[in-house]
């Protein structure tokens, strides 16, 4: 039976583990478990996991700073695909941006992603093609 519970300090290095097996990470600079405490340690409620048996089977975390809501690292594992669990972490995410007082969500997805495609457009996302995403590494 899938949990679906916010991460805690304990969960770093299994929640590293699930992306390293669940989520595409060839567009980004590599994540680090210091980097999910950081996380978890600012806001205890931003990384939602899902967890079936102890083992992490989902993730997203939920991203507020005081106006806008960013989704990033929705991944669900390959073995509990496409039972609703993906769908679950969105919603769940979506009620705290309501209860936090958001009025729009975005969801950081991939372009040539075009599974996570599925699942962001059944969740109700669609591009905006008038934006475009600028990034810059720092140091």
């Amino acid at each position: 039976m899938v949990a679906y519970r916010n991460a805690v300090a304990a969960d770093a290095d299994d929640v590293m583990k699930f992306w390293a097996t669940a989520a595409e990470d060839s567009q980004r600079p590599p994540d680090s478990a210091d980097a999910v405490l950081r996380l978890i340690s600012r806001n205890p409620e931003a990384l939602i996991l899902a967890v079936d048996n102890d083992m992490v089977v989902g993730s997203i975390i939920v991203g507020w700073d005081g106006w806008r809501c960013h989704l990033y690292r929705l991944a669900v594992a390959p073995t509990h695909r496409r039972q609703g669990i993906g769908r679950e972490l969105v919603a769940r995410a979506e009620a705290r941006f309501t209860a936090y007082g958001g009025t729009r969500a975005d969801a950081m997805v991939l372009d040539d992603n075009s599974q996570a495609h599925r699942v962001w457009s059944t969740a109700g996302y669609a591009p905006q093609p008038e934006w475009s995403r600028w990034v810059k590494p720092l140091p």
